[in-house]
């Protein structure tokens, strides 16, 4: 079976935990020789920054850790047995951007993955070298290799003046609470989509989108030009997962994001902004799963409500086995 599994940070990386339990793959490290099951990972880049001279990519970052067994499983986020030396001595020096949360041994993948990139070297090619010391068992895709950065437009806590910030700057320094006016991948109009992204959801048995946040994560793959067109044209079903449980976003604060777009928070709605592949025009959605309680009235959706809290792996697969079933898609053996 070939899945391919739309992503984001901490909740797509558990996601995919899942998928590999469910198809027979130790859920860390890589698959054993010969197994039958690919499983793609189209991941969010659009979360991206430059900081210190460094390229961060949180999202690839955390779903390689996570998948690799390297993860702060507490965290979520960052390195096992990290240390804080280099951001407590920017912090010293009263350095720009010490807000931002870099381990010791995390800046080791930056400082790799930048020295690369000045070598010329794209960032998908970056990232398979990365994963050869990782093994996450998923082929991690970044959603494209050009630059596309998601900007925020707030009113500066500061002195009230309108400004555009980076994305990580209005979601960890601020914490995601001057009110976002609008929120815009800068460069995903020019952008291409990355090397075999297209070609993996063509060729897919089923395409998950996972439970990430709508606006920021699948919505930012989506805005590079092409990606949602593979997605209503491949054979495969495409089966949505809600990221948002009883009217509340299961982490993070994915509701900013979705008042931003004019959204309320909930199943419904993200159901809605994904839409229906049969029945709209740009919709991408066959089937979509909510939360046991919750509902998702969508024309031309198959709906389902099920246990959708992650709270370990083997929750997780019967959670996708769920989807799949919706979807029609029978597991092989």
């Amino acid at each position: 079976m070939k899945v391919v599994v739309l992503v984001g940070g901490v909740g797509g990386a558990r996601f995919l935990l899942g998928v590999k339990h469910l198809l027979g793959l130790p859920a860390l490290g890589p698959a054993p020789e010969g197994h039958p099951h690919e499983i793609t990972a189209v991941v969010n880049t659009a979360d991206d920054i430059w900081l210190h001279g460094l390229r961060i990519c949180p999202d690839l970052d955390t779903c390689m850790y996570t998948l690799g067994g390297g993860i702060d499983a507490e965290r979520g986020w960052g390195r096992t047995g990290e240390t804080w030396a280099v951001k407590d001595e920017l912090a010293a020096y009263g350095s720009d951007g010490s807000w931002f949360g870099l381990g010791d041994r995390d800046i080791a993948t930056h400082l790799v993955r930048s020295r690369m990139m000045r070598a010329g070297y794209d960032l998908s090619d970056i990232t398979a070298a990365l994963c050869d010391r990782w093994q996450p068992g998923v082929r991690l895709l970044p959603m494209t290799d050009d630059r596309v950065e998601t900007h925020v437009v707030i009113d500066d806590p500061d002195d009230g003046e309108r400004k555009a910030v980076h994305f990580q700057e209005w979601w960890i320094k601020h914490r995601a609470e001057p009110r976002a006016q609008s929120i815009v991948p800068v460069g995903a109009d020019e952008a291409t989509a990355g090397p075999g992204v297209a070609e993996a959801i063509a060729a897919a048995d089923v395409v998950l989108v996972a439970p990430s946040n709508p606006v920021v994560s699948i919505g930012t793959i989506l805005s590079v030009p092409g990606l949602r067109k593979a997605l209503r044209a491949t054979a495969a079903p495409v089966v949505g997962f809600s990221p948002i449980i009883a009217g509340k976003p299961v982490r993070g604060m994915a509701d900013a994001c979705l008042a931003a777009i004019g959204l309320e928070t909930s199943a419904q709605a993200v159901a809605r902004h994904y839409g229906s592949r049969a029945l709209t025009d740009k919709g991408i959605l066959d089937a979509f799963l909510v939360h046991t309680g919750d509902t998702a009235d969508t024309e031309g959706v198959a709906v389902r409500a099920v246990p959708l809290l992650m709270s370990d792996v083997d929750a997780t697969a019967e959670m996708v086995r769920a989807g799949l079933d919706l979807a029609g898609v029978e597991l092989p053996g």
